[in-house]
């Protein structure tokens, strides 16, 4: 029995370098061209991304592996055959075979005109050999995915993704083992053209016995990875004899079958189909990865949005709030000064009349009368409802940074919950640009309330009041110390009555008829036009610096948190773009997928 070789390509470097040394149709040419700039603007935006270099090497050894040629990946577990298994293929013992873990390195195997073992970098090793079938394809002999040799089943890890097709070969004896689940997995993920081939069937003495093994490990692999291209019950040992001189063992062997599919695949045309298919199918999976990773930090950062939006929905509630409570408690101090002008009003009823001539000529006992029964402790009580206004002003300031402070901590939190590890996000990444932000959000709120001075504070704002009392004029007190003295010395100036000269010169009956009511009405206009310039003054001064207040607040507020809202619009913007563009590129990819897989290249 001879082996069955594939036929060489139409122009080709005959020392095995380059694939695409092969003349190609025109369509071929489009695709190719296609496949080359999709890919080419995927290496530019991963550039871009958060990607890991991983990633991005993987991305570019498969867009060079176009011109590498066709790479075919024999994988499975140490002591499935899989040396037995190329070596049958070859129609060469080129590989050493055991019951032992033999392939300790890897190994690409490459036409040569001599046979001969080359070490190559990173432990791989070349293995070179005049036989035909290397001159279209480079075969790799992975260590087995439960080896000992952890190192090597990394490297063999780093040629799924270079693969073109992988021969993933499993043992009769032991088919579809943990680790083969484990590692076929792996290759579902680069999306990878997988053959299964189940070797040693040779020892399996009844049929049914291979049928039942046939179905487990088709419905298994369907199970894991979907649909396989197929599915090759093998005797490698048969198969080396056959090609050894006895022909007998050949369709025993079932290797005709697994060599017919091999070459009707890895034609020219089918290898060119499966080498675009290659890279096309390494982006299409860092395409969809990338777009999860958009996806996942556009969720996070209108999670972003969601925490401003709150702030601000929060900051609008608390100055309709305060504008409302302001209103009232600017009404507590009105109505007090609206109760004096009232037992002013009285008082001034009862006083300035014939009958209390005798009071009114003792100027001194009347001040002293209208002070105790107008004027009360009026001044202290509205004092009092300054400074508690004042208070509340300062409390509810406070308070906002606080509840500020507290839902940026919150969203740490949060944060911190969705980070695996104990390393936190890495430098560069949105998490970690976020959390950055977040953190000196949480530290200047922390500061502003740890070093908010309450007594400063209300002190400023009782100056500030006190000042525009004493700016009308009214007061007449230049060094006053508070409000109540500023109502003091506005009341002071009401007109207290002096008769002493009217009674020597004019009689009881004209001082009651035309004197009193015409003095009566004027110290009532006066108190009332005092007392209104007073709480006009003492109400706007109050307004005003309320205002100048909430300001001040809603500035720092919006001050401490821009940048981080500059970050979210702008984060935002930015991963909503590579979203549109991934998106596309992942369309075009899997559109030439489609184009390739379904219709075929015509030649």
């Amino acid at each position: 029995m001879t082996t069955q070789t594939l036929e060489p390509l139409t122009i080709q470097n005959l020392n095995g370098d380059h694939f695409m040394d092969t003349l190609l149709s025109p369509e071929q040419e489009d695709l190719l061209k296609q496949a080359r700039e999709v890919l080419g603007d995927l290496r530019e935006i991963l550039a871009e991304t958060t990607a890991s270099q991983e990633d991005r090497t993987a991305l570019v050894d498969s867009i060079s592996q176009l011109d590498d040629l066709f790479l075919l990946v024999i994988a499975g577990e140490f002591n499935a055959g899989k040396s037995a298994f190329i070596n049958a293929l070859l129609g060469q013992e080129l590989q050493t075979e055991g019951v032992t873990p033999t392939t300790a390195q890897i190994y690409q195997l490459k036409f040569g005109e001599k046979t001969e073992q080359i070490p190559g970098d990173r432990g791989v090793w070349v293995q070179t050999a005049p036989v035909d079938m290397l001159r279209k394809i480079t075969i790799v002999d992975t260590p087995g995915t439960n080896a000992i040799h952890r190192e090597h089943e990394a490297l063999t890890s780093e040629f799924i993704p270079r693969s073109d097709l992988v021969l993933f070969i499993t043992s009769a004896d032991r088919p579809f083992t943990e680790s083969e689940r484990t590692f076929l997995e792996q290759i579902r993920e680069w999306g990878k053209k997988i053959v299964l081939v189940i070797n040693k069937v040779d020892i399996l003495t009844e049929e049914a016995d291979v049928q039942k093994v046939i179905a487990f490990v088709t419905e298994s692999a369907r199970n894991l990875i979907g649909e396989v291209s197929g599915v090759y019950p093998v005797s490698a040992k048969q198969a080396q004899k056959a090609k050894a001189g006895q022909p007998q063992l050949w369709d025993p062997s079932g290797f005709g079958p697994l060599e017919g599919y091999i070459q009707e695949t890895l034609d020219d045309n089918g290898r060119f189909r499966l080498k675009l298919l290659n890279p096309l199918g390494v982006g299409n999976k860092l395409v969809s990865k990338q777009l999860d990773t958009a996806e996942a930090d556009l969720d996070s950062l209108a999670e972003d949005q969601q925490l401003l939006t709150d702030i601000e929905s929060q900051t609008t509630f608390y100055n309709d709030d305060m504008q409302r409570n302001f209103k009232a408690r600017l009404g507590e101090i009105d109505n007090e000064l609206y109760a004096m002008e009232k037992r002013g009003n009285d008082f001034f009823d009862e006083m300035i009349r014939i009958t209390r001539i005798p009071d009114l000529v003792r100027s001194s006992q009347f001040e002293k009368a209208f002070k105790e029964k107008v004027v009360q402790d009026t001044p202290n009580r509205i004092e009092k409802r300054v400074n508690e206004l004042i208070d509340w002003m300062v409390e509810q300031d406070l308070r906002q940074w606080t509840a500020v402070s507290d839902h940026l901590s919150k969203r740490k939190i949060d944060e911190e919950s969705r980070i695996i590890g104990s390393g936190g996000p890495k430098e560069g990444t949105l998490a970690y640009d976020r959390q950055r932000l977040i953190d000196s959000i949480g530290l200047a709120s922390q500061k502003a309330v740890e070093s908010y001075d309450r007594e400063k504070e209300a002190l400023e704002l009782s100056d500030a009041a006190r000042a525009a009392v004493i700016g009308t004029g009214l007061t007449g007190v230049a060094g006053a110390t508070g409000i109540g003295l500023g109502i003091m010395g506005a009341v002071q100036v009401v007109t207290f009555l002096d008769v002493t000269g009217i009674i020597a010169g004019l009689s009881l009956a004209t001082i009651g008829a035309l004197i009193l009511p015409a003095r009566k009405r004027r110290a009532k206009r006066d108190l009332e036009e005092k007392l209104q310039n007073l709480r006009t003054k003492l109400v706007s001064s109050l307004t005003d610096q309320f205002q100048r207040e909430m300001k001040r607040s809603a500035q720092r507020v919006e001050d401490t948190i821009a940048p981080f809202s500059r970050f979210v619009r702008s984060e935002t913007e930015k991963y909503s773009k590579q979203q549109e563009r991934l998106e596309e590129i992942e369309a075009h990819i899997q559109g030439l997928q489609a184009h390739l897989q379904i219709e075929g290249v015509p030649e």
